[in-house]
């Protein structure tokens, strides 16, 4: 069997606030392992919940995503979202909790007549500093974050994941691809991931004004 090829790439976006990484999932043609333990249902938000100044990250505020600069276009069908009140249910190893992750939201995305997966998990922190050591640990450790695998390709040629931080803001994106997208996957992949985290720079000014 051949041995999963590993890359790590650190870009600085815009602005100097995003630090981003992605890797390898496994070997070409490889079949995703399904989840050991399958991310539970997200739990509706209690009485309790304390209401930020600023809109808590929900799975509602996202669509289909439908990108275009110039001559570069995009397009994704959103075919699922959901919304945790807390980050335990994707929390495997303790590294969210540490960092006093509050919320988290999972969106998955399909393209190119569903040859072309992927998932975004977003994670919502009381600091920036939060984030960014959230984004630092999560970039060597792979396994920290649990995603939906059941909504990834179950055969795919390009199987990669980045990560970044943006201001109190973590995004995982996760991207696989068959044969027939492999050619637009590395390209759909760095201007979804970016287009998201740039995004995350206003949400909060833009959602108190």
């Amino acid at each position: 069997m051949a041995a999963a090829l590993v890359v790590i790439l650190a870009v600085l976006l815009p602005g100097g606030l995003t630090f981003s990484v992605y890797k390898y999932l496994g070997p070409n043609t490889a079949t995703a392992s399904p989840a050991r333990d399958p991310t539970p249902e997200p739990k509706e938000p209690g009485p309790s919940e304390k209401e930020r100044p600023d809109s808590p990250i929900d799975a509602g505020e996202y669509g289909d995503w439908d990108f275009r600069v110039g001559s570069v276009t995009f397009k994704a069908e959103k075919v699922g979202g959901w919304t945790y009140d807390s980050c335990a249910p994707v929390d495997r190893h303790g590294v969210l909790a540490r960092n006093k992750c509050e919320r988290v939201v999972q969106l998955a995305y399909t393209a190119y007549r569903g040859h072309l997966t992927a998932i975004q998990v977003i994670m919502s922190f009381p600091t920036a500093k939060a984030a960014k050591a959230t984004a630092t640990r999560l970039a060597s450790s792979s396994g920290a974050v649990k995603w939906r695998r059941d909504k990834m390709l179950d055969k795919y040629v390009y199987g990669k994941r980045r990560v970044a931080s943006t201001e109190r803001y973590v995004l995982l994106t996760i991207v696989t691809a068959d044969r027939t997208a492999q050619a637009k996957a590395t390209r759909f992949h760095h201007y979804l991931h970016t287009d998201r985290s740039n995004g995350f720079l206003f949400r909060d000014s833009a959602a108190s004004d």
